[in-house]
């Protein structure tokens, strides 16, 4: 069976940036979890090819530290459709000639959510993170700088690591006393022979003790 080869031809795009968030990827094993720190998403209202609609741009950080990427911003430039959509929330990647057409002139409000300029990735590394409700995610946090949607890859037996699920989680890496945080239901991860482990609240309270309230 031939397969088929992935889209390598870069699109192009251009918009108004409504959102930058941390692009992380999350590998399970049962009790035990990784981070991979790739870079950051651009949430982008705009045109990307022939269609025109909101669209997620992965880009690395050294982009986002040559352009420091904010909302309102009107930003343009080249990237190339992920070939796997398990192991990526944004929908293209590979980003080049990137363009800021167009920087923010107003004050950003203070939030939340959280607006302006994201921090470099060892300092998300740093604050640790807590679980947070998918819903809330959705309907509050898609624009703040401390949100994460992950994709997450579990290895559900170590010993045949051929086996694997895929599915997203989403995180929180801004202040504890935030109004609108919602941790949401635990999260079960699956393993081998029907077991499965269930990630209790004290993880996320480990994650972050070293943060006050307002941190």
């Amino acid at each position: 069976m031939t397969r088929a080869k992935p889209n390598t031809e870069k699109i192009a795009w251009r918009g108004r940036l409504r959102a930058v968030q941390p692009r992380i990827r999350l590998l399970r094993s049962f009790d035990e979890r990784h981070h991979s720190y790739q870079g950051y998403v651009l949430r982008i209202d705009g045109t990307c090819g022939d269609e025109t609609s909101e669209f997620l741009i992965a880009v690395g950080k050294a982009a986002n530290e040559k352009h420091r990427f904010c909302a309102g911003m009107e930003v343009s430039g080249l990237s190339v459709p992920v070939p796997d959509p398990r192991l990526e929330t944004a929908g293209f990647y590979k980003t080049s000639r990137i363009r800021i057409e167009k920087n923010v002139e107003d004050a950003l409000p203070a939030g939340p959510p959280f607006l302006g300029v994201p921090p470099d990735l060892p300092t998300y590394r740093q604050r640790g993170h807590r679980r947070l409700d998918a819903r809330t995610y959705d309907s509050k946090c898609l624009t703040c700088i401390w949100g994460c949607r992950m994709p997450v890859e579990i290895t559900v037996d170590h010993w045949n690591p051929s086996q694997k699920k895929y599915r997203f989680e989403t995180f929180c890496y801004g202040p504890k006393s935030c109004p609108i945080y919602r941790a949401g239901p635990r999260r079960m991860v699956p393993g081998r022979k029907g077991m499965s482990y269930t990630e209790e609240d004290w993880v996320d309270e480990e994650e972050t003790s070293h943060r006050g309230a307002d941190d």
